[in-house]
């Protein structure tokens, strides 16, 4: 009995000294700080100020109105979200990728609200935090969705009025920064395939290790605007809305993504059935 405690109490030792804690600071030109704690399994974020980056706090009655619910997990659907998360997230660190595109083949299939939600679940993991961005240039709506005051967004960082600390917004969620677009930009298309956007995905991607950049892009077969990009992000995530594509529609869309990096594809605004057992 003796030997079989010592055994233990060895391998206690063991695990306490290979996950040793270490507190550090830091902060970038953005005016995010924050102190991260790490052991050899993961890197765990600990609480996070914003300095420069401006708070704004969202109000749950618009959230609810636009079918954001990622933020409260007293929603039952949130699991839903969370699962999703689960499944994006250990597919990209499979394959070491960053920066996730999510797109759909037609308009109005919910890829803005997939993409909203997926991100606030993101933001919840401990050890990530999440950026979301809105790409969709021709009709912007990451911003109207949140109720986020837009005085300063994505236009004013492509003309040169403002710099990216200026356009960044914290929506009151921990480890969640949004970059939104106010308004439409002319020639989208053009815009997207510059070395000025490429440059950004670069530094989005690149600043934090723990970050995982989601774009929301425009429909693939309304404009080339996602074709455009999608050679510049890691994966990508497509929504498909019940009823509103056709069989030709997805498969079309599906020839425009590359295979490789194609995560999956979500069936959205699907009427499904209760089941006799679950969680809620």
């Amino acid at each position: 009995m003796e030997r079989i405690k010592q055994a233990i109490e060895k391998v206690k030792n063991q695990v306490s000294s290979g996950t040793n804690r270490i507190a550090q600071r830091h902060s970038d030109s953005q005016g995010t700080t924050f102190t991260s704690v790490s052991t050899t399994a993961h890197v765990e974020l600990g609480d996070i100020s914003y300095r420069q980056t401006r708070v704004v706090k969202l109000r749950v009655e618009h959230l609810e109105k636009n079918r954001i619910i990622a933020f409260n997990k007293n929603d039952p659907k949130c699991m839903n979200f969370d699962l999703l998360r689960t499944q994006v997230l250990q597919k990209m660190e499979e394959n070491g990728w960053r920066t996730l595109a999510i797109t759909s083949p037609t308009p109005e299939s919910g890829k803005t609200v997939i993409a909203i939600n997926l991100a606030m679940s993101i933001a919840q993991q401990t050890n990530k935090t999440a950026m979301l961005v809105d790409f969709d240039l021709r009709r912007p709506k990451v911003g109207t969705y949140l109720g986020i005051p837009m005085e300063k967004s994505l236009n004013d960082l492509l003309y040169g009025t403002a710099e990216l600390p200026d356009v960044l917004v914290n929506p009151d969620i921990p480890r969640l920064v949004v970059l939104a677009t106010k308004n439409p930009v002319k020639k989208s298309s053009e815009t997207l395939s510059s070395k000025m956007i490429a440059d950004l995905i670069k530094d989005l991607r690149e600043r934090y290790e723990s970050r995982i950049v989601i774009f929301d892009l425009p429909p693939v077969l309304v404009t080339d605007d996602a074709i455009a990009l999608l050679p510049q992000i890691d994966c990508v995530l497509m929504v498909v809305a019940n009823g509103m594509s056709t069989k030709r529609e997805i498969e079309d869309s599906l020839r425009h993504l590359p295979a490789a990096n194609l995560i999956g594809t979500i069936l959205n605004k699907a009427e499904i059935e209760p089941t006799a057992y679950d969680y809620y």
